[in-house]
């Protein structure tokens, strides 16, 4: 099992970016699969999950409105598109999966047990 995440960079405040999870060893028809971040001297938290069983989506209240995370199937690629981004959104991002459930919910409230490596997101004022 592989996650592979990528798409970050460095964008002006109001801007947009999108990250892409490139994920091996397992199908998007059935567990769930989010992402994560940290940003310096904070904790690790789930910010946009999916569950791939019903595309039933899960936000946290810090960027709900402004994230969406989708997947395509065909290329076993999750997506999270940040739009509006703030400075208070840079933090280095994790895909992540849950082979053994299906709730989004769950997921970004949990401490999965697959994990990508991250990619660095910054977004300047």
């Amino acid at each position: 099992v592989q996650l592979q995440a990528s798409g970050g960079g460095l964008v002006q405040a109001g801007g947009s970016l999108r990250l892409s999870c490139v994920v091996t060893g397992f199908t998007l028809d059935r567990p769930a699969i989010g992402w994560f971040r940290q940003a310096p001297g904070k904790e690790r938290e789930g910010v946009s999950c999916l569950s791939t069983l019903n595309d039933i989506t899960h936000y946290s209240d810090s960027v709900k409105g402004r994230f969406t995370v989708s997947r395509d199937a065909a290329k076993n690629t999750v997506y999270l598109q940040m739009d509006n981004l703030r400075p208070e959104d840079t933090a280095m991002y994790y895909c992540a999966a849950d082979l053994g459930h299906s709730s989004s919910y769950y997921l970004c409230n949990s401490h999965p047990g697959n994990w990508g490596q991250g990619t660095l997101v910054t977004v300047s004022s």
